[in-house]
């Protein structure tokens, strides 16, 4: 009997425990899709922290709002923003590493 390293119950488990789906996972969503979640959810995260930066910018103009809190909102929105390039720079690289691999 071959075991395939992706069928072991470990994979299985580390599947089901990290949200990468699978068919072991349920939804049977696949690797590629837990992935793509993932990311859509990062970058959706960016954005929001973006916008509510923007948000407390504003209230901290007219005076609705303490200098401390905007200074927060926006320390928080630049870290989303520097998580979201190094994912994507990440990405790039590994993109670049397959496609200089020798078939």
């Amino acid at each position: 009997m071959i075991i395939s390293p992706n069928n072991t119950p470990a994979v299985a488990a580390y599947r089901a425990t990290a949200g990468l789906g699978g068919p072991e996972a349920p939804g049977g969503a696949g690797i590629g899709e837990g992935f793509e979640a993932v990311l859509g959810q990062v970058m959706q995260q960016a954005v929001g922290k973006a916008r509510a930066a923007d948000q407390a910018t504003q209230a901290g103009l007219t005076g609705q709002m303490g200098t401390t809190e905007v200074v927060m909102a926006v320390g928080r929105a630049e870290l989303a923003l520097q998580t979201a390039v190094a994912v994507r720079d990440r990405m790039v690289t590994a993109y670049q590493d397959v496609m200089r691999m020798a078939v």
